[in-house]
């Protein structure tokens, strides 16, 4: 089964990012009046939770002292006509931001997987992405001048006039594929990285270059890091990856041969997997992939086939 049939983690959001609003000034004073607006509070790429895991959501007069004390404050959308925006609690010390939001604690947005519905998940995945990028774009890299945010912090400006450079929050593409031998018996490539512990095993992977194809980077990163050669490239899906700012394009492939040479930098090993020897690794509580990452969809979608 393709990945694209199935929601990823952090994908699946409703909300209407409403790019028309961002430019508009006033409508963006009227909705952060509104009683009706609903605030999520955010502290150092953390969530800030409730007692039972859920993330904070402040309405009306509950949300004022947050917004009060926010370091940023960025617009992302309507849920139907109701407006959410993420505000950066990060210049507080965590216990003051704890308190401040009415939160039990500061979570991992990653840490929430699986306890969210993919909605609710994917939108606070998009706060911490946008409210990170905000925290190390503070000064121009052009000119060394101060940015400042704009248009309901989608874009900060250059504040030196003789500069005023815009910048846009950046996306880092990287690829993430499940190899195939190219004969029998079904088998899938899976590699020890540099840094894993002894016998955990994962799908390959590597960041897309400039001047490169998502195809090429796929067979580019295989033959470097594994030295296989692909026949085929075949796209699955994609997911929204914002720790900090990436985008994980999955594919399948076919090696050429069955021969592997290990760079013994990024990986140290690699082996054929049978469908068999993966429920093994299963059954002896060896999971295949995060839960919520595309590695686990593209995993158990090559399980089910066999």
């Amino acid at each position: 089964m393709r990945t694209d049939e199935r929601v990823l983690a952090y994908g699946g959001g409703w909300l209407d990012r409403a790019a028309a609003l961002r430019a508009d000034a006033e409508r963006m004073t009227a909705l952060r009046a509104d009683p009706r607006t609903t605030v999520l509070p955010l502290w150092r790429d953390r969530s800030l939770v409730t007692a039972d895991d859920r993330p904070v959501r402040l309405t009306g007069a509950a949300a004022g002292p947050v917004l009060a004390a926010a370091d940023e404050l960025v617009f992302l959308g309507l849920d139907a006509d109701v407006a959410i925006f993420a505000v950066d609690l990060s210049g507080r010390a965590e216990a003051d931001a704890v308190a401040l939001a009415g939160a039990a604690s500061a979570v991992d947005v990653r840490s929430l997987a699986g306890r969210l519905d993919p909605a609710e998940a994917a939108t606070q995945a998009y706060a911490r992405g946008l409210l990170h990028w905000h925290r190390r774009q503070r000064w121009c890299g052009s000119c060394g001048a101060p940015t400042t945010t704009r248009d309901a912090g989608h874009v900060r400006q250059c504040s030196a006039a003789e500069c005023g450079g815009l910048l846009f929050p950046r996306i880092e593409p990287a690829i993430i594929v499940l190899v195939e031998a190219p004969g029998a018996p079904d088998r899938c490539l899976l590699a020890r990285h540099a840094g894993a512990s002894e016998g955990a095993y994962s799908t390959l992977a590597g960041f897309v270059e400039v001047g490169e194809s998502l195809e090429d980077a796929v067979r580019r990163e295989m033959a470097e890091e594994a030295g296989i050669t692909l026949t085929d490239v075949s796209y699955q899906g994609s997911q929204a990856w914002p720790f900090p700012a990436g985008l994980m394009v999955g594919f399948r492939a076919t090696a050429a041969s069955e021969e592997v040479r290990v760079d013994g930098v990024e990986l140290l090993e690699a082996r054929w997997f049978t469908r068999d020897d993966l429920r093994a690794r299963m059954a002896a509580g060896r999971p295949l992939g995060r839960v919520d990452s595309i590695d686990h969809q593209l995993l158990h979608g090559w399980l089910e086939e066999g």
